[in-house]
C-alpha cells in the first residue's frame, strides 16, 4: 500500500463567496495560490461547491428572520427534536444553476478531476464536503478519495472557519492525514480561532511553499 498519495480539495471557490452575497474579505487573493497548487501532481484535484435550492434551510429568508441571526435546525425525521444544531442564518447564496453558484472567474477549474456538490437538500445544512453534520449521508467525496487510494488530503479555499474547518475535521475522522494550506485559505472572521482548533484535532498547518516540496 502506498504511503503518500495526496489529493487537493478546493473548498467553495464560488462567486457568491468571493464577490457576491456572502463574500469573504480578500477571498480573491488566494486564487493565484490555488491555481499554482493545481499544477502539482496530486492524484486527485477535487472542488466542492455549495449548490442550494432557493429556499434552503440556512437562508434567513426561509425563516423570515434577520440576516446572521441564529436558529436551531433538526435533521429530517427528528420528530422529538433531540438532535438540534445551532444554525447561523445566511443571505441567499450559491443557489443551484445561478451565477452565484459558479466557480469564481480566474480559478482554473479545468485542472480539476472531480466535483462535489453539497447543501443540495433543502432540509440539511452541509459545511463539510464529506457529509452532513448528523452523519446521515455522505457526499460523493469519500468514494472519490477511496477510488484513488488517497492517504493525505490538502485543503484550500473558503471559508477557513466554516467549510474548510468542517471538511478538515471530517477528513481526520475518515482516516486521512490532513493538511490545511493557510496561505490558500480565507476566513469569515479574523480571530484565527480555527487554526488552534484544527491543530488540536491533529490537522497539519502548512503554507504553499511547503506543499510544493511535499508534492513534487
Amino acid at each position: 500500500m502506498a504511503t503518500f498519495v495526496p489529493a487537493l480539495l478546493v473548498i467553495d471557490m464560488q462567486y457568491d463567496f468571493v464577490y457576491g452575497s456572502l463574500a469573504v474579505r480578500n477571498g480573491s487573493e488566494i486564487i493565484p495560490a490555488i491555481n499554482d497548487l493545481l499544477v502539482h501532481p496530486f492524484v486527485a484535484k477535487i472542488a466542492s461547491r455549495d449548490f442550494h435550492p432557493p429556499d434552503h434551510i440556512s437562508f434567513a429568508a426561509t425563516h423570515d428572520k434577520p440576516l446572521f441571526s441564529k436558529t436551531i435546525i433538526y435533521p429530517p425525521g427528528d420528530k422529538k427534536q433531540e438532535r438540534g444544531l445551532e444554525q447561523v442564518l445566511w443571505p441567499k447564496h450559491c443557489i443551484a444553476n445561478t451565477p452565484g453558484s459558479e466557480f469564481v472567474e480566474g480559478f482554473n477549474q479545468k485542472a480539476l478531476t472531480g466535483l462535489v456538490n453539497k447543501g443540495t437538500n433543502r432540509e440539511i445544512e452541509m459545511y463539510s464536503a464529506f457529509r452532513d453534520p448528523w452523519h446521515l449521508a455522505n457526499t460523493t467525496l469519500p468514494k472519490l478519495l477511496e477510488d484513488h487510494g488517497v492517504t493525505d488530503v490538502f485543503i484550500v479555499g473558503i471559508a477557513g472557519d466554516y467549510c474548510v474547518k468542517s471538511t478538515a475535521f471530517d477528513a481526520i475522522d475518515f482516516g486521512y492525514k490532513t493538511w490545511v494550506v493557510r496561505d490558500a485559505v480565507r476566513s469569515v472572521h479574523d480571530t484565527g480561532f480555527e487554526w488552534g482548533e484544527m491543530e488540536k484535532k491533529g490537522i497539519k498547518l502548512v503554507d504553499c511553499t511547503e506543499v510544493q516540496h511535499l508534492v513534487a
